[in-house]
């Protein structure tokens, strides 16, 4: 088990890091590209994850030099996710290390998930009762990479940015931890990498 112990608290990303939901996000994006004729990049997409989707649609117009209403794409991509009929299981390497400390320290999502979607699965799997608070795209003006999600997450749970450590399954997200003043640990394909970041 990966020592925690010098963190007064933890903050978990939900989509790829607690919770096992990145391919079907990226299918769901895939259909939203094929209805406004926005070409598909995968990798485009994965590098993303966290990033709310109104946002992302902001990133895909420049990339792709289109004008799409950002809430339109958005709302197609989330009719597409909600059509799998499935709901994400978790990441048994991340929720292992949740379990070990859920009595030890205060735990937070800080999700780009909009907050219906987040408390349905995260009530599924019966997390969200154990968390000292969840920040979703709903409560914050700027999603990642900035560091507002985070940085409201140690807010409501009361710790100092610099005592809480971040785990996050992309780039932006490793960014927005690190802007915040965070530490990071990444997650990799279901694994945790165990190094800690900080920002020199």
């Amino acid at each position: 088990m990966i020592d925690l112990t010098s963190f007064k608290a933890i903050i978990f990303d939900m989509d790829g890091t607690l919770i096992d939901s990145m391919a079907a996000h990226i299918d769901a994006w895939e259909a939203a590209c094929e209805a406004f004729g926005y070409p598909f990049d995968r990798d485009f997409h994965y590098s993303l994850g966290g990033v709310p989707s109104e946002a992302t649609v902001h990133l895909m117009n420049q990339r792709y030099a289109m004008t799409h209403p950002a809430s339109e794409v958005a709302h197609v991509k989330k009719l597409a996710f909600e059509k799998q009929s499935f709901l994400p299981p978790v990441i048994q390497d991340t929720l292992s290390i949740f379990n070990h400390y859920k009595n030890q320290m205060p735990i937070a999502v800080g999700t780009g998930a909009d907050r219906e979607h987040a408390t349905v699965v995260l009530n599924h799997h019966g997390i969200l009762p154990q968390l000292s608070t969840l920040v979703t795209a709903d409560d914050v003006k700027k999603g990642k990479p900035d560091p507002e999600t985070f940085l409201r997450a140690a807010f409501e749970m009361g710790i100092e940015p610099e005592k809480c450590v971040v785990f996050e399954d992309t780039e932006m997200g490793k960014q927005a931890a690190l802007d915040g003043g965070m530490a990071c640990i990444m997650v990799e394909n279901g694994r945790v990498v165990g190094d800690i970041a900080r920002k020199v």
